[in-house]
């Protein structure tokens, strides 16, 4: 697949940089990670660039692969040496499988959890998070309400505009998602603000 023909979200573009360097302060030694929902595969490329001692390992729908493996072929043909990122498999919320990555270090997700039905969300936490080592990471990038509120104007109209698209989805309540994360013994280790109304959950696996 040419470059012309990559997918690409202007978001990805803008948070890219925010999220890395949260990314930088946690994911400092090898190990592999695994991206859930690796969308236009943007930020696999970035990410996998930016810190290459990390095996980035690519998921999504089927339906997405094709401008996933676009970016790795070019993220390939770029750095033919490093060989870190990986080609994307099927990881559906609804079924997630048993993860065919050995030593999985860390967890990360982008703009995932809002387009997932809340059924879904608990799915592929409770499918996912048992396969997790001790300590851990599940890093989760996207806009939460607190304490039943919206944070911005735009965060309301944007899970208006979500709700139009398909009922299930919506902007998820951060103490939802807390209570769900502690139920998988994954504990909040920080909290951080993000530019456009988002944030960045930094969870840790406590024990297996």
């Amino acid at each position: 697949m040419p470059y012309q023909t990559k997918p690409f979200s202007q978001a990805c573009a803008n948070n890219s940089q925010p999220i890395l360097s949260v990314l930088e302060r946690y994911l400092k030694t090898p190990q592999n990670l695994l991206e859930i929902g690796s969308g236009t595969g943007q930020h696999g490329a970035f990410f996998a660039e930016c810190l290459p001692h990390l095996q980035w390992h690519t998921s999504d729908l089927e339906e997405n692969h094709a401008g996933i493996n676009a970016w790795l072929e070019d993220y390939n043909a770029q750095f033919p040496q490093v060989k870190n990122l990986h080609a994307p498999f099927v990881l559906n919320a609804e079924d997630c499988p048993t993860l065919a990555i050995d030593d999985l270090g860390s967890v990360f997700t982008a703009n995932t959890l809002h387009i997932m039905s809340w059924s879904q969300v608990e799915k592929l936490f409770s499918g996912i998070a048992p396969q997790l080592t001790e300590s851990s990471l599940w890093i989760v990038y996207g806009p939460f309400n607190y304490e039943g509120k919206f944070t911005s104007e735009s965060n309301m109209n944007f899970d208006r505009w979500l709700k139009d698209r398909a009922p299930h989805m919506g902007i998820r309540s951060f103490e939802q998602l807390l209570a769900l994360a502690e139920e998988q013994n994954l504990s909040l280790l920080e909290d951080n603000e993000m530019p456009a109304n988002n944030r960045c959950l930094v969870f840790r696996k406590d024990r297996v």
